[in-house]
């Protein structure tokens, strides 16, 4: 069983555990053999694909069936599909094939061991799937260097190099497709499942990252800690929202800051502070959601027609990518909902009220101070509004209409990477103005979670006391956010 709290470590285990035992392989190939000699009609293995299903191939050209099927379908286009997630993409597909429901011959199954274990991975374009029939045109693409055909990445991922000088290099020789293996490979939803495993993946981190830069705020704008008193969320028992207020508490715990203004006369803060619980919680939430469907998703069977053991192979819909379009879709507003709380809390720390000064900085009018960093913020959680339009509500009838119902998912999954991408920024961009803020406390401290997360910001960045190139100090904080060393600091007592 893969999970995502520990998705590469699992998918690395499975691997090499396949790599040593495939007896379900070859109990599903043996009884796909057995149905050929039968001559039993099955389709995709003697008949042909789509509208295509009820046209017999004769017995001698279900070979060439299967490698005109990853030819006629690597039409996709657009960026590539990035290295470490194609990588993904990979690893999932041998780990569903190894389920031993797909029937995949036992040379094909070894040469993507083969491609994972010496890091050769395919290029594929990131556009063309309609999420459906499986992410049928990526899958094809990360397909055709079995047979010699396509790229992969170059030793240094920055470009692609033929498939056929790859292979030849490493000592293979292009494959012969057996019969059902073009199916087995290009079935299935490895493409929206990679995009969703590497997002959700990183969200857990990034999460709890919010949380901080919420805490970190919150210090430097003297909000109040009364809202995350524990008794206010157990009588709303969401699970996320008790965790984020626990988090928060635990962050602030020994603020001199907080103790500093106790008794002032503030009634209550903006929403942007009183309600981070309820906000990150119920993003937390939505987010455990999608990571448990994400997390059944590559654990699954999504090829067809499927194997079984008793000898039946039975033609379905698995490869329908409406789980993971719903649940990614529903993970990209949640997402969102963490930035746009976040840029209007760095908006509060630049207008110059509780003893801030205006754009955090003294000197200003020849400096512009921390105005342009809010500037990018706010773009950002902008164009999230536009990238979250959920994808999962469109549908467009393909293959002459046999496939007339179209989950749009590899959209849903493009799509979360960017709003995953936005986020990250959106948040680092309040870590870096927080923590300019939090200077101007000083000597006071701020509780020492919140100290140990404003120690590891001035480790990569400077206070600033004049305009400087402050990309330079947003690009150190990018990689910071969602890094296990950045929580593993704040978060160790």
């Amino acid at each position: 069983m893969v999970k995502l709290k520990n998705l590469y470590g699992d998918l690395a285990e499975s691997l090499q555990s396949l790599s040593v035992k495939r007896d379900e392989v070859k109990r599903s190939r043996r009884i796909v053999d057995k149905a050929l000699e039968e001559g039993r009609t099955h389709y995709g293995i003697n008949t042909g694909f789509g509208v295509l299903a009820r046209k017999r191939i004769p017995g001698d050209q279900v070979k060439k069936l299967q490698q005109n099927l990853l030819l006629s379908h690597a039409v996709g286009v657009g960026d590539p599909v990035p290295r470490e997630i194609t990588r993904l993409m990979l690893g999932i597909k041998i780990h569903s094939l190894g389920l031993g429901f797909s029937g995949v011959s036992d040379a094909t199954f070894e040469r993507l061991l083969d491609f994972y274990r010496k890091d050769l991975i395919p290029q594929v374009p990131s556009q063309g799937s309609v999420g459906a029939s499986g992410d049928l045109a990526p899958l094809a693409h990360m397909s055709l260097p079995l047979i010699g055909k396509g790229f992969f990445w170059n030793e240094d991922g920055t470009g692609r190099e033929p498939a056929d000088r790859v292979l030849s290099r490493n000592g293979l020789k292009p494959l012969e497709l057996q019969a059902k293996d073009g199916l087995s490979l290009i079935n299935g939803t490895q493409l929206m499942s990679g995009y969703g495993a590497w997002v959700l993946e990183r969200s857990a981190r990034l999460m709890r990252s919010a949380d901080i830069a919420a805490a970190m705020s919150l210090e430097a704008l003297q909000g109040s800690v009364k809202p995350f008193d524990k008794r206010i969320h157990e009588v709303r028992p969401h699970p996320g929202q008790s965790e984020v207020a626990d988090h928060v508490r635990m962050l602030l715990e020994g603020s001199q800051i907080m103790e500093s203004h106790r008794d002032c006369s503030k009634v209550q803060d903006p929403y942007s502070l009183r309600c981070v619980p309820q906000v990150h919680g119920a993003s937390r939430d939505a987010l455990n959601y999608s990571s448990l469907v994400v997390e059944r998703e590559i654990n699954s069977a999504t090829d067809n027609p499927l194997v079984f053991s008793n000898g039946d192979i039975i033609s379905g819909g698995n490869f329908h990518g409406q789980p993971l379009a719903l649940a990614l879709d529903f993970a990209a507003l949640a997402l969102a909902e963490l930035a746009g709380i976040s840029e209007r809390r760095t908006y509060l720390l630049l207008d110059g009220t509780n003893g801030l000064p205006s754009l955090l900085m003294k000197d200003t009018g020849i400096n512009s101070g921390f105005m342009i960093p809010q500037y990018t913020s706010a773009a950002l959680v902008s164009e999230n509004k536009v990238l979250c339009h959920p994808a999962s509500v469109d549908s467009i009838p393909t293959s002459l209409g046999q496939e007339d119902h179209q989950s749009m998912g590899s959209i849903s999954a493009l799509k979360l990477h960017k709003v995953y991408r936005n986020v990250r920024n959106v948040l680092a961009i309040e870590l870096l103005t927080a923590s300019q803020a939090l200077d101007f406390r000083k000597p006071l401290k701020p509780g020492h979670g919140v100290e140990r997360a404003h120690q590891c910001v001035r480790a990569l960045v400077p206070h600033r006391d004049m305009d400087d190139s402050f990309i330079e100090d947003m690009e150190a904080i990018f990689s910071l956010v969602d890094s296990s060393e950045f929580l593993e600091s704040v978060n160790n007592n």
